[in-house]
């Protein structure tokens, strides 16, 4: 593995896009307060990166963008396609672009775990595996977990790192594939520096509220707030890693010193702390006095079983760990407002 750079950067002025969103706005606040100038730009406020010709007058004066814009949740069905591609392929393109024409030569890239499909799995026959999408009829007799795709025996999860083959399985997956696919075409043209950071599962104060594209602690959350138990897809044994969002944009700022000009580098921006589904809800239920979750046995099509990050690569190379435990941040969010 070839050595990262690590620069000190003193005053940097920033192009933040998705400002006002769940986790832009706490990597403005994390930046803002390392001393660096922040320059806003989000769907919210009126600002879109599809719109070329708004991006002239910001990029003509910023030293770096941090790229957070994005349309995200697993979405409905398929109508949403053509607004996932976009939003977040086609405006990452846009804003790739403007760089290039305005000289800005270093990107911070918010990706996703999702990139991933399926968490990485060993079989006590044929060691690491890669199991393929899981089937409706499995899912619907109840058989959550994945079987070995080689010889039909159970798997036990493992951690993945960043060089783990990519499998998106769902619109937003996918779209956020592209978008580091796009970063790593842009870096390798123009000697740029990019940094894609791959979030888990992001979650804390200012987190959306109840909609189809909510994580599914928002979703929790929003339950609990309207005295509804939280309902558990399948039987609640999913396996993630829950990583506040104080922490993720600590990530962020760690991040923009980091990489080597012409390529793209990848993080895990996990806790290291994993969890299941199950213990999520019961958390943040527990912190709100109730009600307990219910586990219903539905599943959505999209969904992977487990997803378990190694964030040793982003200890190493960018000096990151995360800060917030998996008790004292679901306290903390369990009555913390939403956006």
């Amino acid at each position: 593995m070839a050595a990262v750079s690590r620069r000190t950067l003193g005053r940097v002025k920033i192009l933040l896009t998705g400002a006002a969103g769940f986790i832009g706005s706490h990597v403005a606040e994390a930046l803002q307060a390392a001393g660096h100038d922040v320059i806003g730009f989000d769907l919210r406020t009126g600002t879109d990166v599809r719109d070329d010709a708004a991006l002239d007058g910001p990029l003509g004066r910023v030293d770096a963008v941090v790229h957070q814009a994005a349309k995200v949740g697993l979405g409905v069905d398929v109508a949403d396609l053509p607004d996932y591609a976009s939003v977040n392929v086609y405006g990452t393109a846009v804003l790739l672009a403007a760089m290039a024409r305005h000289g800005v030569a270093r990107l911070v890239l918010a990706s996703s775990m999702v990139v991933y499909g399926e968490g990485a799995y060993d079989c006590a026959g044929h060691g690491r595996v890669r199991p393929g999408p899981r089937a409706a009829e499995d899912l619907d007799r109840g058989a959550f977990d994945p079987r070995c795709p080689r010889c039909g025996a159970p798997v036990t999860w493992a951690v993945i790192d960043e060089y783990a083959p990519m499998d998106p399985r769902n619109a937003y997956a996918t779209t956020k594939l592209a978008q580091e696919h796009l970063a790593a075409n842009w870096a390798r043209e123009t000697g740029g520096t990019a940094v894609a950071l791959r979030y888990h599962n992001v979650y804390g104060p200012r987190m959306p509220r109840d909609t189809p594209y909510a994580g599914v602690a928002a979703i929790f959350r929003s339950a609990l707030e309207a005295g509804r138990a939280p309902r558990v897809f399948e039987d609640g044994g999913q396996r993630r890693d829950f990583v506040h969002v104080r922490d993720v944009a600590r990530a962020n700022l760690a991040a923009l010193g980091r990489g080597e000009p012409g390529s793209l580098t990848a993080y895990n921006i996990a806790s290291g702390e994993p969890h299941t589904v199950g213990e999520m809800a019961a958390a943040l239920a527990g912190g709100r006095g109730g009600p307990a979750p219910v586990v219903t046995g539905d599943y959505r099509l999209g969904d992977v079983r487990h997803v378990v990050a190694s964030p040793e690569r982003a200890r190493g190379e960018l000096g990151f760990a995360a800060e917030v435990s998996f008790a004292e941040g679901m306290t903390e969010f369990a009555t913390a407002p939403l956006g």
